[in-house]
């Protein structure tokens, strides 16, 4: 069946988007929601690192509650009937985007100077400190994010309050494209220029340390695993969806000219990459094992005693 290009957006939306949305939801949420359950009962005492997670982990739970509404609109070719409800998931989605690689700078620069000070002697250790650090990142994101909610409701004025578009189809009083650009800097480039800059300090002080101790300080080597993943994770996931969200606005800009089909083409990739960066919510659980020993002992600890109380109570007297 040969598909009109101009049909190409609604059919990825069906086809792809939907199911798409539908899996990350199914794996991510009981990971996040498992995590965020573990720090809450199974973790008497807080560390700066648990606080950064968590945080994280409730975003990434938030966000994830938004997909299962979002797979059956695409679903079922439906148009969101709460224009209310329309610009608060389209909100949480991108407080979630830019919040995760936030957070994940600050993990990260966690682990560096806890090599540089293993006694955590050191002020931005300090779980105080890391609240601070927390409040400070949600205000900054929010007020990232906040210039999208004037786009979605001129939009949704513009559509008759009928239609809910994508960041990248958004018209209104604020320049989208100049927004874009300023977003994709302040919410992407230099966190992930930021969290490359720790995997090379991390890289440096490892290597100064087994010169000077001369034995391979294994110990430390996960942490430099731990902040190269996440920079090459954020890399992989965020770049294609940066790079096609700022192409597809620029060529709804006036003088990019009328829409033809390269611009429907454009359109069909930018859709691609979509479920592409929000799977850094399906991934990042891996990162609170990764993170801390104590955590995972704990949690597994707990899962243990739990089932062993199941399988006793199923058993018969």
């Amino acid at each position: 069946m040969e598909i009109n290009c101009t049909e190409i957006d609604h059919v990825l939306e069906k086809y792809y988007l939907s199911p798409s949305y539908a899996i990350e939801f199914c794996i991510g949420f009981p990971g996040n929601l498992l995590v965020v359950l573990g720090y809450i009962f199974c973790l008497p005492n807080w560390q700066s690192c648990n606080i950064y997670l968590f945080n994280l982990a409730v975003s990434d739970l938030v966000f994830l509650c938004t997909l299962p509404r979002l797979s059956y609109l695409y679903a079922n070719d439906q148009s969101e009937t709460s224009p209310f409800v329309s610009i608060i998931n389209r909100y949480v989605l991108h407080v979630n985007l830019y919040s995760s690689i936030l957070f994940m700078v600050w993990l990260c620069m966690d682990r560096f100077l806890l090599i540089k000070h293993p006694t955590r002697n050191h002020r931005l250790l300090k779980p105080r400190t890391a609240l601070i650090v927390t409040g400070l990142s949600w205000l900054v994101v929010n007020m990232e994010v906040a210039p999208m909610i004037i786009l979605m409701v001129q939009d949704l004025q513009r559509e008759n309050w009928s239609h809910s578009n994508d960041f990248a189809n958004l018209r209104g009083d604020v320049n989208t494209l100049g927004y874009s650009l300023g977003l994709t800097f302040t919410g992407y480039i230099l966190p992930l220029l930021a969290l490359c800059t720790f995997s090379y300090q991390i890289a440096h002080l490892l290597h100064v340390q087994e010169r000077a101790l001369q034995r391979r300080t294994t110990s430390y080597k996960r942490p430099l695993r731990v902040v190269v993943s996440a920079a090459a994770m954020f890399l992989i996931l965020y770049t294609p969806y940066h790079v096609l969200r700022n192409i597809t606005i620029a060529f709804q800009e006036p003088w990019a000219g009328p829409e033809t089909c390269t611009t429907m083409y454009i359109r069909g990739v930018y859709i691609l990459t979509r479920p592409l960066a929000f799977l850094h919510s399906v991934i990042n659980p891996v990162f609170y094992f990764l993170m801390g020993d104590k955590f995972r002992e704990l949690l597994l600890t707990k899962l243990r005693n739990l089932a062993r109380k199941t399988d006793q109570r199923s058993k018969p007297a």
